[in-house]
């Protein structure tokens, strides 16, 4: 996502300036940061007009081991903290912080329509969404405009979720997760590359933004519309035990949870979608390579 992203702003004429962990690096238009040394060189943040912040620990690509929890976390809140107050200290401060988070804020809610002023849930990834967001103070109290972007699902034809689900119902052993009726609330790359732009270019946004389509659907459709469009049925779901015997609490939180989550700070402030529905997005992404 953050190569797409980059791609884009520097396609629109934007000058990109990278954060990298690398200790070394001869490139001008590199700033370097340090976890563990809780470090930024700050003098490459002076005069930027913003800082987007998206890194974070995978959290499905492994069984949650309390090691592994503690990086999901630290990767996120640590890192969001440690910018947020470089930002704040810096002479010429950035004029917005964009910061990842997560529709996981919201935890799992059933039929429950949820909108940016919808209640904190409960969960591991609950309270590192929380924390997450909250780590963005020190730039808020600076008075630079943050705006915490809570990501759904986001499809893309070049990798991630998608690209996981297509295998199984390819080879025929694909099918709903659980029930299927917990609801699954999805993006396209494509837009949200279009809701960063629209978000830097809309200084009166701020704050939690949920970066979803207007058309969360339940996951037992999802596979449906999937199987649909590579040809293949979906005829064997998976049952919560086997998910929960191979991913433990991760499938509770991710697989089995669901999150009817609406855009509603986007579509106030005016912001198109591009791919509403997700029969044609699906299409788009398998048949024709979105």
């Amino acid at each position: 996502m953050g190569d797409s992203i980059r791609n884009s702003l520097r396609g629109e004429g934007h000058d990109i300036i990278r954060m990298i962990r690398r200790r070394r690096s001869d490139r001008a238009r590199v700033v370097r940061y340090s976890l563990p040394e809780n470090y930024i060189d700050k003098s490459k943040l002076e005069g930027t007009h913003a800082v987007i912040h998206l890194a974070g620990e995978p959290i499905a690509n492994e069984k949650w081991t309390r090691k592994k929890m503690r990086a999901i976390r630290d990767s996120r809140v640590l890192s969001t903290r440690l910018i947020s107050e470089t930002c704040a200290e810096v002479k010429l401060r950035p004029r917005v912080l964009l910061c990842a988070s997560a529709i996981g804020y919201y935890g799992d809610r059933g039929d429950e329509f949820l909108d940016e002023s919808s209640t904190a849930g409960e969960g591991f990834l609950s309270e590192v969404c929380q924390e997450w967001e909250a780590a963005t103070q020190p730039a808020v109290d600076a008075g630079i405009r943050v705006v915490n972007m809570r990501f759904g699902v986001i499809l893309s034809a070049g990798g991630g979720a998608l690209q996981k689900m297509i295998p199984p119902i390819k080879s025929g052993l694909g099918g709903r997760l659980g029930s299927g009726r917990q609801y699954m609330s999805w993006i396209t790359l494509a837009d949200v590359i279009r809701g960063v732009s629209f978000l830097l270019q809309h200084p009166t946004i701020h704050g939690p933004v949920n970066m979803v389509s207007q058309d969360p659907v339940t996951n037992g459709d999802f596979t449906k519309v999937l199987a649909g469009a590579l040809g293949r049925p979906a005829l064997l779901p998976v049952p919560p035990f086997v998910l929960r015997m191979m991913l433990g609490d991760l499938a509770d939180e991710t697989l089995l949870a669901s999150q009817q989550v609406v855009p509603k700070a986007l579509i106030d402030a005016g912001f198109q979608f591009r791919h509403k529905d997700i029969v044609r997005a699906i299409d788009l992404l398998v048949n024709h390579n979105l």
